[in-house]
């Protein structure tokens, strides 16, 4: 999963603009229902990152599809916790299904069984992890004075969203109180103590992932308060599948909202749409974006949202992937 870009939150920005002067039809009509299917006959090209980890791997994607489709197809229990939890956050489990199948297609190899994972999270309790850069834990650097604006939030997603707008815009590449900041992506700078540019567990969350959806996890799915100032408990719990699927979950969740909200589009009947999202990131933004591109159109003009190589998998493969819930 990745956070978003400069040229989305740019696009943030043209789209509440756009608000001021132009009624916004889509979002205050009912909801575009987008229909089960993939909107490109063909499968839009794949990252160059997940061709290039799968070829150093020495395998393929259908193999690695093939994989974890087997791990999943016999680990009846793991099933039953993703019905029973997709039912906390009011989705089809199908979502979750497409997520997990999407990351270990591309993304990750699968481990043999889901009890390799819970080996795995004991290890974290264990670890001695801080989230930190440049000698400054998370917890001192948000709580600069720059990140003031943030605190009227009153979400997790926007509070960790405008957190990192603020870095983008105001430390990233630069040289602020005499610390030369790094030109990269906020959640690499501070949120990967233990090597770089990897996610964790069945759902291939990301530490800032996880924290973004903090809150909704807590209230819904009553885990644990997980917090940027606790490295081995947040690591443990999204590489736990107990707790790592309330996280999958509720990203997911999020995602059907904000198109709903924002965009004016009901996601909710295609996996291959909310696996892309959950591929890509930056829902909220994307969002906004697809409702710009949209402000005057309608009908057959509505340009709907589209799946990527990662969802559009998903969707030729959903009789397949259905058949894993009983259908």
């Amino acid at each position: 999963m990745r956070r978003p870009s400069i040229q989305l939150r740019l696009a943030r920005v043209v789209a509440g603009l756009a608000a001021l002067v132009i009624a916004p039809l889509v979002a205050l009509a009912d909801p575009v229902v987008v229909p089960p299917g993939n909107r490109s006959a063909t499968q839009p090209p794949i990252s160059g990152y997940s061709v290039a980890r799968t070829k150093e791997t020495g395998g393929s994607f259908e193999g690695k599809y093939r994989q974890v489709y087997a791990m999943l197809a016999r680990d009846h229990a793991l099933i039953d916790k993703i019905k029973t939890i997709s039912a906390i956050y009011g989705i089809d489990p199908i979502h979750v299904i497409g997520a997990l199948v999407g990351e270990h297609t591309y993304n990750v190899d699968a481990i043999d069984t889901a009890q390799g994972y819970y080996m795995k999270a004991m290890e974290y309790l264990g670890t001695p992890i801080v989230f930190r850069a440049k000698g400054v834990t998370i917890a001192e650097f948000v709580a600069k004075p720059q990140f003031a604006r943030c605190a009227s939030e009153t979400n997790d997603y926007d509070l960790w969203d405008c957190r990192e707008e603020v870095w983008n815009t105001t430390f990233r590449g630069k040289t602020v109180d005499g610390i030369d900041w790094p030109n990269d992506r906020f959640g690499r700078v501070f949120f990967q103590p233990l090597f770089a540019g990897q996610t964790f567990g069945l759902g291939q969350l990301s530490p800032l992932a996880a924290l973004s959806v903090a809150d909704i996890v807590h209230e819904k799915g009553g885990q644990t308060l997980i917090s940027m100032d606790n490295g081995p408990q947040l690591y443990h719990e999204i590489m736990d599948p107990d707790s790592s699927l309330h996280y999958v979950a509720a990203v997911i969740r999020l995602s059907i909202d904000a198109y709903r909200q924002i965009a004016g589009f009901d996601i909710s009947e295609n996996p291959g749409i909310t696996a892309t999202l959950y591929n890509l990131g930056d829902v909220r933004d994307r969002a906004r974006a697809l409702k710009a591109a949209n402000a005057g159109r309608s009908g057959a003009d509505l340009i709907y949202p589209q799946e990527n190589y990662y969802g559009w998998l998903i969707n030729e493969k959903l009789p397949d992937l259905q058949k894993l819930l009983g259908r």
